[in-house]
This record gives structure tokens, sequence and C-alpha cells, in this order.
């Protein structure tokens, strides 16, 4: 079985399984697992490596008394640039976790963009850590030459401070207030948001966005696939400032990084790019000036508010494509993409 679709950049055929007539021949993920284990081609390079969550968490606490769900709350996590990890949905990264990737959405009511999970920290849910969002992951080969992510976003605004209040009133021997009982996916009023990926070479990398409308009324869905670097520029390290460059292009995102080489991400139609900086909001939380004009959250401020907060030279460390999918009832849209690195780093650069 091979899966016969046209990506951005004239792929054609991603083939990942393959029906075998003899079983003394190998199927390809067999192949590519021992390519791997010999060194030969390095198949697990890219893979679904990056966190569901990097806020509220002690990788990332450096307060006084390690109060870490207080240090680091899931309101800082779009405006505060992490410094040991990062976190997404339906994300990938590299093994340095040098760029990463993953899906952004705003169902044009929320007052945030949706780009990482929701949930309570161990002192707000009345069992502890509880996560309030729901999603599955479907599917994936040893080597991640395939893999399948599905998500299920409500069409109404996400009810954030009905979820923090209700359990906070809630105690161990209650039962835990969940999305579903807010009664937000009543009529089946949401998104049904697959993710498929399938890797043509180890760095490069297919991408199909499926958005279904459950609902019984036409909406519109704003998907912005988004690519960014880590942050390790801004912690003060000897020789730990150089900054990597991302560039919009048309309807694609190039990046250059001197550990990555070049790597590009393009999607079909015509999608809107949009950059800002992987650098805190200093002056959204703490009143300081920022290091960048157009910061972390200088996306989400854009789409949800209509700021002037991205650049407009189309340039930074954080960008996404923006695409506006009008769904009618029952039915589907969809979204292609490459992923792929199109040059090496320079010869004899350090990795690090």
């Amino acid at each position: 079985m091979a899966a016969v679709v046209k990506y951005p950049g004239g792929i054609e055929d991603v083939q990942v399984f393959t029906d075998r007539s003899s079983s003394d021949t190998p199927d390809p993920e067999r192949f590519r697992l021992a390519q791997a284990d010999a060194g030969e081609q390095d198949w697990r390079a890219w893979g679904p490596y990056l966190s569901e969550r990097a806020w509220g968490t002690v990788r990332e606490d450096y307060s006084e008394h390690g109060t870490a769900w207080d240090y680091f709350p899931h309101d800082h996590a779009r405006s505060r640039a992490y410094r040991w990890n990062e976190d997404g949905m339906a994300a990938v990264c590299d093994d340095r976790q040098t760029f990463c990737f993953a899906l952004a959405l705003w169902n044009g009511k929320d007052p945030i963009l949706k780009e990482r999970m929701f949930g309570l920290g161990g002192d707000g849910g009345n069992h502890g850590e509880d996560v309030k969002d729901y999603w599955w992951y479907e599917d994936s080969t040893p080597t991640h030459s395939y893999m399948r992510w599905r998500y299920h976003y409500p069409q109404a605004a996400f009810p954030y401070d009905e979820l923090v209040a209700i359990n906070a009133l809630r105690g161990r021997d209650d039962t835990e207030y969940e999305l579903v009982d807010t009664g937000i996916f009543d009529d089946d009023r949401y998104w049904a948001v697959t993710v498929d990926y399938a890797k043509a070479s180890p760095t490069d990398m297919c991408i199909l966005v499926t958005v279904a409308n459950r609902g019984d009324e036409a909406a519109a869905l704003h998907v912005l696939p988004t690519l960014w670097f880590r942050n390790t520029w801004a912690w003060g390290l000897p020789g730990g400032d150089r900054v990597p460059k991302l560039v919009g292009e048309g309807g694609r995102l190039v990046g250059e990084h001197w550990v990555l080489g070049q790597i590009l991400l393009e999607g079909d139609g015509a999608p809107t790019p949009l950059l800002c900086d992987n650098d805190t909001n200093a002056e959204r939380l703490w009143g300081l000036p920022s290091r960048s004009p157009y910061p972390k959250d200088g996306i989400n401020d854009h789409v949800v508010a209509g700021a002037d907060t991205v650049s407009p030279d189309r340039e930074g460390t954080k960008g996404a494509l923006h695409y506006v999918l009008d769904v009618p009832a029952g039915g589907q849209r969809q979204i292609r993409l490459r992923l792929t690195r199109t040059a090496p780093p320079p010869a004899g650069t350090a990795a690090t």
C-alpha cells in the first residue's frame, strides 16, 4: 500500500508501507530500521520528541521555593520563552530540538490561539495535575516514518475560566469537572483535526492536515502550521548569543541555523506567512522592555486581536503559515505541507 498524493515540492509518492508477495522480502519499515541501526540513514533524526507541556514543569522552574505551577503558569506560556524545552500540538522536532514544528488553531472565538494543551496544575485540580483537552496518538512506525494524531477542538469558546473555577470548588472525593461536562460538545459542534506525517527521507517530511466540521452549520477555522527555533540565545551564556533566522517568502518559511543547516516549510494554496521572535514578552508579563519588538506572542495577538505584532519584514525565529478554512456542515478541508532540510550545516560546525 502506497500513499499517492501531491505535496509541495513535487513529491507525489510517499511509500510508508508496501504489500509484499514474498515474505522473504523485508517491508520498507524493517529496511529503514536496519539502515538506522547500522548508522547508514538516521531515520530517527526527526520525530515526536516535543513535549505536550513545558509550562508548570520543574525543568523551567527557577522559583525560590520550587513552586513550578505558580512560577510558570499556562497564561505565561504563549508569551514567555522556554529555556530547556518546548511544547506544542501534533509536534515534531529534530533530536537536538534545534527546530520545532507544531499546529496552532483558532476557532474565531477563543481569547488565545490553541497552541498547546490546557490543564490544571497540582494546586488547581481536585485530583492533582489534570489535562482538559482531548487528543489521540493514533499510529506511528518505530522510525516515525509514518505518524497520525487527532484532536477535537470545540467551535464555541474554550471554557478556560469555567474549568478552573469549578474544579477549584471540588474536593478529593468529588469527580473531576471535564471539558465534556461543560456541554461544549453538545450537537457535535467541534472540529476533528487529524495530522498525518510521512517521511520521504530522514529529513524530508510530508504532512497532511485534515479539518473536519462535525457540526450542523458551516464554520471557519484558522489553521497555523508553525515552525520555530528553540531559544538558545537569550540566557547570557558565553558564546551562546548567536541567533538563527527564519524568513517568510511567499507561502513558505525558510530557516537558517548553524547546526541544522537550512530548513523549509511550504504549504499548498496561498497561506500568509507571519513572523515574530521566540523571545519573552517581558512588557506583558512584568512591565519591562522586551528583547524583541515582535516577541513570542506576536502571532497570537495579530490573529486574535488584529494587533501589529508580527514583523513587517517577515523575519524572526518563530513563524506560521496562516490559513483560514471555510468548511461546510459535515464537510472537511485539507492542507498539504512539506517540511524538509534543504541544505546541510557548514562543514566543521560544532553541534550544540
